[in-house]
């Protein structure tokens, strides 16, 4: 079966989106039309085999509009951001920049996460950046569990990584609270449509 009779079958009778691909390219910097489906994004992809949509497939259904379909997937979800596929790519498209894009355009629609761990993680990082300026792991981690109820999946790892100095149990805060702060705020403004 060919790449599009498969996406065909995912996506079924979902009607385009105009100025989807615009707003993918507004918030990714990157030229979606590139893409010509060569398939090396997909290729090397460490974690393509967990997909339900390879990543090749999600840079297609962005440029037919497949909104819907895309901001729905676990792909956007489980995209590592290793940047493998753009250091593969001919074009020079960075493909892991367009699946940021996606999960920004799913969370501010409001579309819930197939992958609810890994939303949550996202969050509780983006947490700590925040008011921190700096990951801290074990605060993290706390919100983590607090929000996703799995209060024991990790502890034996924590207790070992603790245990070896690679998670400091008092948080440490950058000077310049301010300019991180103005960093956040910047990036809520350039969200917004313009």
């Amino acid at each position: 079966m060919s790449e599009a009779a498969e996406i065909a079958i995912k996506v079924g009778d979902e009607t385009p989106e105009p100025g989807f691909q615009r707003e993918v390219e507004r918030l990714s910097g990157q030229k979606i039309p590139d893409c010509y489906q060569c398939g090396e994004c997909t290729a090397g992809c460490p974690v393509a085999f967990a997909m339900d949509l390879t990543p090749n497939q999600v840079m297609r259904m962005v440029q037919l509009g497949l909104a819907d379909s895309v901001l729905r997937s676990h792909t956007i979800w489980l995209c590592a951001g290793c940047e493998t596929c753009g250091t593969r790519c001919p074009k020079l498209v960075e493909l892991s920049k367009v699946m940021d894009a996606l999960r920004q355009i799913a969370v501010e629609r409001g579309i819930k996460s197939p992958e609810p761990e890994i939303a949550e993680f996202h969050k509780s990082f983006l947490t700590s950046i925040e008011y921190l300026g700096r990951t801290y792991e074990i605060g993290m981690i706390g919100l983590l569990k607090m929000k996703t109820r799995k209060f024991f999946k990790d502890v034996p790892i924590g207790i070992r990584m603790f245990f070896k100095g690679k998670l400091n149990p008092l948080p440490s805060i950058v000077k310049d609270r301010k300019g991180i702060k103005k960093i956040f705020d910047s990036s809520k403004k350039r969200r917004r449509p313009s």
